[in-house]
């Protein structure tokens, strides 16, 4: 069962910029824990951990 996701960028709040989110999926079943992927953040213009959110 995919269970599609938001990831958030983590570095951008605590340098006051805007914050960058993606949509991914997930497999529940297989992966129980929280996803973090390195994408790019536009307003940072470097690539930043991004971290699953509710």
């Amino acid at each position: 069962m995919q269970d599609n996701i938001i990831l958030e960028c983590t570095e951008a709040r605590k340098e006051g910029k805007p914050v960058s989110r993606y949509l991914s999926t997930r497999n529940k079943k297989t992966v129980t824990e929280r996803i973090e992927k390195k994408k790019y953040n536009k307003h940072l213009k470097r690539h930043t951990l991004h971290k699953e959110i509710k």
